[in-house]
């Protein structure tokens, strides 16, 4: 039997600026192995930041996390990849710590 890839979840990302005259939006979708609205739920819980910006954090980090993986080699992430590794890292830990109490 062949290994199976892991489903991949569909999301789609609308911004808008609300405050303008002649308002702007963007509007894009991608594909993530991970559950983002899962990950969300974490970081409101164990992040212990305030719900809107853990909010914020979890949707930035699942944008930018896999775009830095699949480009890892690219010189733009040569200096901040071993400082997002460590955040990670870090942000993982308290947010397991965080639900065991």
């Amino acid at each position: 039997m062949f290994p199976t890839k892991p489903k991949q979840q569909q999301y789609r990302v609308i911004i808008e600026e609300i405050d303008a005259e002649e308002p702007k939006s963007l509007e894009f979708s991608y594909q993530d192995r991970e559950d983002v609205f899962n990950i969300i739920d974490k970081l409101k819980k164990g992040s212990g930041l305030e719900p809107e910006s853990a909010t914020q954090v979890a949707v930035a980090l699942r944008l930018l996390g896999p775009v830095m993986m699949k480009d890892r080699k690219h010189p733009l992430f040569a200096d901040f990849a071993p400082h997002f590794k460590s955040f990670m890292h870090n942000l993982k830990s308290t947010v397991k710590e965080s639900m065991k109490a």
